[in-house]
């Protein structure tokens, strides 16, 4: 492949060496290879390092128009061995969207599905987290998040419950930019329940590797990454930049990838959650999965490209 090509060639490109994709249940990533998984530390299960994030994408109506491209996203992720699956309530209706489609894909038992609480209050919590799963259509839940950290005191001792009842797997906290990292610091030195966190890290915004990421690896915190592309950010800054030979040297093929591995190469990180409403965003996303991550050599290289 020329590797002088950016991530709408690329992605091009890759649908078309796999073919019938979406009429064949085989597909060049399944074919010869699994992708990457880590441990999630507190239990040592495992789970595949490119999932999808749903914010956006996934707040769609009820039409075919609307929810088959997502399907197809849903496939990509599923056929290329991904199963990570995050969403929120405060994704307008992505919950719901999620919990249709993967049933009606029939891929339930092939899926971590993750989502978050939203509100204030004890008892607003409870009945959200009951219509998460109910749109979700799944129970238990594999993972509920606190999402950015909203009255976290109050709905941790509710997860805590609800661990110990069975009624979700894991427990975690989120948060989306540096001004919530030392509140999420100290939940993390203090709460021994707590199996992950969810925060930003991406080649641009590269703060939570001074102390979140290296802490979460200290405490045996599984860690999921949003914003990988800086919303979009990181994509635009590289528009026009020809992707380097070297990025070969890491199974990289398009700048999405790039961005992607870059994240993945920090060994605190358990799985980065692109969100994508296109399956030929997704089949290129899952790359990142697969093959050589970048070496302290390629990163600090990228670094300097993009500052």
């Amino acid at each position: 492949m020329n590797h002088h090509i950016n991530r709408r060639t690329a992605a091009k490109l890759i649908a078309l060496q796999t073919g019938a994709y979406f009429l064949s249940s085989h597909n060049t990533f399944t074919m010869n290879k699994t992708m990457q998984k880590r441990r999630i530390p507190s239990t040592l299960e495992e789970i595949p390092v490119v999932g999808l994030g749903t914010w956006q994408t996934f707040d769609v109506g009820n039409s075919a128009a609307e929810r088959a491209p997502l399907k197809e996203v849903l496939r990509a992720l599923i056929d290329a061995g991904g199963s990570v699956i995050d969403s929120s309530p405060m994704y307008g209706r992505s919950e719901e969207v999620v919990g249709d489609l993967t049933t009606e894909l029939n891929i339930k038992n092939s899926i971590f599905e993750s989502t978050k609480v939203w509100t204030e209050g004890k008892e607003a919590g409870i009945r959200q987290m009951d219509d998460s799963m109910r749109l979700m259509q799944a129970a238990p839940i594999d993972l509920m998040q606190i999402h950015n950290l909203l009255d976290w005191k109050t709905h941790m001792k509710t997860l805590k419950d609800w661990k110990a009842a069975g009624k979700i797997k894991y427990i975690g906290i989120t948060h989306y930019h540096s001004g919530g990292y030392a509140e999420m610091e100290n939940i993390m030195r203090t709460e021994d329940a707590l199996d992950f966190i969810q925060i930003n890290y991406n080649l641009q915004v590269r703060g939570a590797a001074d102390r979140i990421l290296p802490l979460a690896r200290d405490k045996g915190i599984a860690v999921l990454i949003n914003r990988p592309y800086e919303g979009g950010n990181l994509f635009r800054t590289a528009k026009g930049m020809t992707l380097p030979d070297w990025a070969n040297e890491f199974d990289a093929h398009s700048w999405g990838q790039i961005f992607l591995k870059f994240i993945l190469a920090h060994p605190a990180v358990t799985c980065v959650i692109p969100g994508t409403s296109k399956a030929k965003h997704m089949l290129d996303n899952v790359q990142a999965g697969f093959g050589s991550l970048p070496s302290n050599v390629h990163q600090k290289k990228l670094i300097e490209l993009f500052s």
